[in-house]
């Protein structure tokens, strides 16, 4: 949760405009969502008054209201009696929440999702092979260590897993692949957790990131992008087997 901020809420109606008239409490939310999630706004910031945003969209204030509390329910916004209303993470943490919803709403998609994760992965590993420094890789080194060390804390080394994945994507040096990959994570994060189930699970995935880090430390792109497709089609395997 962010340290909820006393900012001025000026930034955010200069960002606004009229909506046209008799617009709904669909459009209204629809509009503020786009704002909050452009990443222009940050975490923590506190919204102008429901009067104020309904003289800048130029609509009744039930339609904030009933806007602001939609958002609300989707983790947005976190309305504060008495204080306000606050915008409640950065764009890379508000996407996958709105995404999680619209999932939950309408049909599962996990397999397509994890299809994206493989590709987005796979380009990754290919992209740190030739950018990636000597202090990078030598931090992918101490995550495969962690690894090792807590082949039965399963627990652990799933969190030693994330890491390494995290630390390479770092190295890949492209912040928008960055938060792709954050938002794809955080859709599948309840499948994921249950990825690792045993020893044996955790053995393959070790060599396969070993296999990995082996490629990237020759800095052979090739090798690399073949050795994470290799460890993706596995992985996702087992994430898609592993029990509710």
């Amino acid at each position: 949760m962010p340290v909820f901020r006393d900012d001025s809420p000026a930034e955010i109606t200069a960002a606004l405009t009229a909506l046209p008239a008799r617009s709904s409490v669909a459009v209204v939310a629809e509009r503020l969502l786009e704002l909050f999630t452009s990443g222009s706004i940050a975490a923590g910031t506190r919204l102008p008054p429901e009067r104020q945003l309904a003289a800048t969209l130029e609509v009744g204030r039930s339609a904030v209201r009933e806007a602001l509390a939609a958002l609300e329910i989707l983790g947005i916004v976190d309305v504060r009696p008495g204080s306000g209303t606050y915008l409640r993470g950065t764009a890379s943490e508000l996407l996958p929440q709105t995404l999680s919803w619209g999932m939950l709403i309408g049909e599962h998609r996990t397999s397509e999702l994890l299809e994206v994760r493989s590709g987005l992965e796979i380009y990754v590993a290919r992209l740190a092979a030739e950018r990636l420094t000597d202090d990078e890789l030598a931090r992918l080194s101490a995550h495969l260590d962690e690894m090792a060390e807590a082949a039965d804390d399963l627990h652990a080394f799933v969190a030693a897993d994330l890491a390494f994945h995290q630390d390479l994507a770092r190295a890949a040096d492209n912040g928008v692949l960055l938060d792709l990959l954050q938002i794809v994570r955080s859709l599948l994060r309840v499948w994921v957790d249950r990825a690792v189930q045993d020893p044996s699970h955790a053995a393959t995935a070790l060599a396969e990131h070993r296999a990995v880090y082996d490629a990237l430390a020759a800095r052979d792109a090739d090798r690399a992008a073949s050795a994470m497709a290799a460890h993706m089609a596995t992985a996702s395997a087992r994430l898609q087997s592993a029990p509710a």
